[in-house]
């Protein structure tokens, strides 16, 4: 299927050709997970903007025949190889490849705070935590800060614009499919390694991230999937739910949030389980 992702749009780049490749696999698994990997506490808008829901319904299918036919299978079997703690160490040091990328928005965002944490937290993380093998960071109170392109064009007065599913990306909009084409061309190792070693690197990063990540949700995924009784239009509230959270954080908005009311039957998205 598809965190929380989120991935969203296709960079012409050579680099970010490298880095879709990489992401391709990671993105199946993440269609779902992704968009639901947060609080159910939204904003004031309203449901998104739908204009496209046929198309959006096939591709919505069509992630989902893949993640059934081919993700869940794989995650099963990597939770079942892989030890707790060995699995621990790879989320960790897969989400300390973000950090820089987290970084950058968060200047382009004007939150010199936030900037301030994520550069602390890479630096400490990849050096005594062993490559980010080790959040050692949180332990130290500096918790890990949301930031993509996705935010920092809302923060420039970008609207949303129509709700799209994208093959393997899954829940979106237009914005934020623009904001992942850049993401996935500023996240190591697009840009890091070139070349042929750079394509395996990024295919190997992105299939282990998007397994790891389906592995920490099945249970969760399953039973929304069984409760709902739209799961699309389910996941799409979801999805927009998560997403204002993360826009309020961009916007430093404090605002108490608002319970809203799900189309489909109540339920908890899945949470991503942060490694220890």
């Amino acid at each position: 299927m598809m965190h929380n992702a989120l991935r969203h749009t296709k960079p012409c780049c050579p680099q970010a050709r490298i880095a879709r490749s990489r992401d391709s696999l990671a993105a199946l698994a993440l269609c779902c997970v992704l968009s639901a990997c947060a609080s159910l506490h939204g904003g004031e808008r309203g449901e998104p903007d739908d204009p496209l829901e046929p198309l959006n319904r096939a591709v919505f299918d069509a992630n989902t025949a893949l993640d059934d036919a081919i993700i869940r299978p794989l995650a099963e079997a990597y939770r079942t190889i892989v030890p707790p703690f060995v699995r621990d160490r790879i989320r960790s040091a897969i989400d300390n490849l973000a950090e820089p990328r987290i970084f950058v928005n968060d200047l382009l965002q004007r939150r010199p705070d936030a900037a301030g944490i994520t550069f602390a937290r890479f630096f400490l993380n990849t050096t005594a935590g062993l490559g980010g093998m080790f959040d050692l960071a949180a332990g130290q109170g500096l918790a890990k800060q949301s930031g993509d392109f996705g935010q920092t064009l809302y923060t420039w007065g970008i609207t949303d614009g129509p709700y799209v599913v994208l093959l393997f990306f899954g829940p979106s909009n237009f914005r934020d499919a623009l904001g992942l084409g850049v993401d996935l061309a500023t996240t190591p190792p697009a840009f890091v390694v070139t070349g042929h070693a750079g394509t395996v690197t990024s295919l190997a990063v992105g299939t282990v991230d998007g397994i790891d990540l389906r592995a920490r949700n099945i249970e969760t995924l399953d039973e929304i999937k069984a409760s709902a009784l739209d799961f699309y239009a389910h996941l799409k509230s979801i999805t927009r739910q998560r997403r204002e959270s993360q826009l309020r954080e961009a916007s430093r908005v404090n605002q108490e949030p608002q319970e809203l009311i799900d189309p489909g039957t109540p339920s908890n998205g899945p949470t991503e389980e942060r490694p220890r």
